[in-house]
């Protein structure tokens, strides 16, 4: 575990695994999640020869927890800053889900320059909240706000895709327990930013390779309005879609997940 503080005084955390000549993998992670949701892509990255980066963003996991900063620009500003203190050039992106919509916006205010492909897995992208009405995304919010414990214990089968995908319940409390320790503040300030905001101009920008893998049985962010037309705005790019994947199937899938990254990086 690493730290670098951004002009701001604000500390962040951030994990560095592999050698520091290999191809650099940025790892951006969940709403709600920190860079540990990673960690069974990490071994077989660095075993191909990657070096694998992933930060903890603003109030999670073990950065710090300002009361600021939570709109989408500053979340894509934070990126870039840990990719410029640590130099990585020639570098990849893999994001999932709200980690997506940070991604597209970095890359669309930073620029393309020194990366070499994206992988967006599961996004919420391109603007859910649009999709679905704000009616019906105002009231999950709520929903949120009046009890967050049940909030995420309702949806966590459906997130792993228990019981059929063999997820052990010993892993899903786990990381219902990473979630559960994010301020209620920074949940519903991220999840506006992830999912309120309409972020197709910045898919559309997209210049580099482009990998989407979504699965179709996705209760999160269903495949029809995200990874689909999120797909179809980016020129060239490739959808690839897990057939009863969920939204978490970077655990669920973790063996064709992996598999699908190193061909795809290593194109």
């Amino acid at each position: 575990m690493a730290y670098f503080t951004n002009p701001d005084g604000i500390r962040f955390s951030y994990q560095d695994h592999g050698p520091a000549d290999g191809r650099a993998v940025l790892l951006v992670s969940s709403w709600s999640f920190d860079a540990t949701m990673w960690e069974y892509q990490v071994p077989a990255l660095v075993a191909a020869g990657y070096r694998c980066v992933a930060m903890d963003r603003r109030g999670h996991g073990r950065s710090d927890e300002p009361g600021v900063g939570y709109d989408l620009d500053t979340l894509a500003d934070d990126l870039a800053r840990l990719v410029t203190h640590l130099e990585l050039t020639e570098l990849s992106v893999v994001a999932h889900s709200m980690g997506c919509c940070e991604t597209v916006r970095a890359l669309r205010r930073h620029g393309t320059a020194g990366v070499r492909r994206a992988v967006l897995t599961s996004t919420v992208s391109p603007y859910i909240r649009g999709a679905v009405g704000a009616g019906g995304y105002d009231a999950a919010l709520a929903e949120l706000r009046a009890d967050r414990p049940e909030w995420f214990a309702t949806r966590r089968d459906g997130y792993f895709a228990l019981p059929h995908s063999g997820v052990s319940a010993a892993l899903v409390d786990d990381a219902m327990g990473v979630a559960l320790r994010v301020p209620m503040e920074v949940l519903v300030a991220c999840q506006r930013a992830g999912t309120a905001t309409d972020v197709s101009a910045d898919l559309a920008a997209l210049d580099i390779p482009t990998l989407f893998i979504h699965g179709d049985a996705d209760e999160s962010a269903p495949l029809p309005i995200t990874g689909k037309p999120s797909a179809e705005l980016v020129p060239g790019a490739e959808l690839v879609v897990y057939p009863g994947g969920p939204h978490g199937l970077y655990v669920s899938h973790r063996e064709r997940f992996t598999e699908d990254l190193l061909r795809f990086l290593a194109a």
